[in-house]
C-alpha cells in the first residue's frame, strides 16, 4: 500500500461493540471496508452501509491493508493473528493489525513481537465506554504502538472514538484499559454498598445519588451504572456480565503479580463479582452486584455457602 493511498479496512468480530464500530467505519471511511464474523446474523448491523462481507479470514486478509479486531480475549486474538487459518497464514499479510479487544498485557506484547517478525505492524487499542457510545462513534481508545504506527492509525480510530490516547509502546494500551476497568468495577462495588447502607438508614437511593452527584463523591459510575442500572435495579442480559468483569479483573491481578503490586482492593472486587455470578446474576449486567450486597451475600458468605 502506498503511503498516501486510502487503505482497505478489514474488521473481524461484529459483536455488541465490534458491530457498532465496524458500522461507523463503513459509514465514514472513504475506502473499502471488509467484514468477517463467524455468526451470519452479526452482519445485520451493517445493513445500509457499503461494507463488504466475506466468508473467511483468508478472504479478508487477501484484500485488507489495516485489520481491526474486536474479539473476546487474548486466545482468540492470537488465533486470528497467528493461527493456521489466521491473518498471517497466507501469501499476503495485512500491513497493520489493530486489536480493539481487551487482553492481557503479556499477550499483546507476545502477539506484537511475533507479528513484527512476520512483517506486520501491531497495535493494542482497547476501547472504553458503553455500547451506546460505540453506536455514536464516541468511544475512548487507549493505544499501545510506536510513534510512527500511531500516526498512521489515529485517523482511522477517529471514526469510532472521540478520545484517542497514545499510552506508549505495544502493551501500554492494555495496561491503561485494565486499570480503567478495575477502577470501574471497584467503584461499582463501593457505590452499591453505600446505596444499600443509605436505604437501610432511611435515605432513598434516588435522593442519595442526586445529593452525592453534587459533591466530591460524584463519579462516572454514579451517573451511569448507579442511576441507569442500580437505582431501577435493571440488569439486562446481553450487557457486560460479571463473568466478563472477572475476566478483566483476572488480567489485572496477573499484571499486579508480574509487577509486584499487592492489589487488595481488586482482589475484593473479584470476590464480590464471583458471588454475583454464582447467585442468580450470571449473564446479567455486572452492577447486579448491588443485589448480592442487599441480600447480605458478600464474598465471605458466598464462599462459606460453596
Amino acid at each position: 500500500m502506498a503511503a498516501n493511498a486510502v487503505p482497505v479496512i478489514g474488521f473481524i468480530g461484529l459483536g455488541v461493540m465490534g458491530g457498532a464500530m465496524c458500522r461507523n467505519m463503513a459509514l465514514k471511511h472513504a475506502g473499502e471496508v471488509i467484514a468477517f464474523d463467524t455468526n451470519p446474523k452479526a452482519f445485520e448491523v451493517l445493513e445500509g452501509t457499503k461494507a463488504r462481507i466475506v466468508g473467511t479470514v483468508a478472504e479478508l486478509s487477501a484484500k485488507a491493508d489495516v485489520v481491526f479486531l474486536s474479539l473476546p480475549g487474548g486466545p482468540q486474538v492470537e488465533a486470528v493473528c497467528l493461527g493456521a487459518q489466521g491473518l498471517t497464514s497466507g501469501a499476503r499479510k495485512p500491513a497493520v493489525i489493530v486489536d480493539l479487544s481487551t487482553t492481557t498485557v503479556a499477550s499483546a506484547r507476545a502477539v506484537g513481537a511475533k507479528l513484527a517478525s512476520l512483517g506486520t505492524a501491531f497495535s493494542d487499542a482497547p476501547v472504553a465506554r458503553t455500547r451506546e457510545a460505540a453506536q455514536r462513534g464516541e468511544l475512548s481508545i487507549m493505544v499501545g504502538a510506536d510513534e510512527s504506527l500511531y500516526a498512521r492509525i489515529e485517523p482511522l480510530l477517529r471514526y469510532i472514538a472521540t478520545d484517542v490516547t497514545h499510552c506508549g509502546d505495544v502493551g501500554c494500551g492494555q495496561v491503561v484499559k485494565l486499570i480503567n476497568n478495575a477502577l470501574v468495577f471497584e467503584n461499582t462495588v463501593a457505590l452499591a454498598e453505600m446505596m444499600v447502607l443509605g436505604e437501610r438508614a432511611g435515605v432513598q437511593s434516588a435522593v442519595l445519588l442526586d445529593a452525592v452527584s453534587k459533591g466530591s463523591g460524584d463519579s462516572f459510575v454514579l451517573r451511569n451504572h448507579g442511576r441507569k442500572s442500580m437505582l431501577p435495579r435493571q440488569f439486562p442480559e446481553k450487557s457486560f456480565p460479571p463473568e466478563y468483569a472477572l475476566k478483566d479483573i483476572g488480567y489485572v491481578l496477573e499484571l499486579a503479580t508480574q509487577t509486584g503490586v499487592s492489589a487488595h482492593v481488586t482482589e475484593l472486587a473479584q470476590r464480590y463479582y464471583a458471588a454475583t455470578a454464582a447467585n442468580g446474576f450470571g449473564g446479567r449486567y455486572f452492577p447486579a452486584v448491588i443485589e448480592v450486597i442487599d441480600r447480605n451475600i458478600g464474598p465471605a458468605q458466598a464462599e462459606a455457602k460453596a
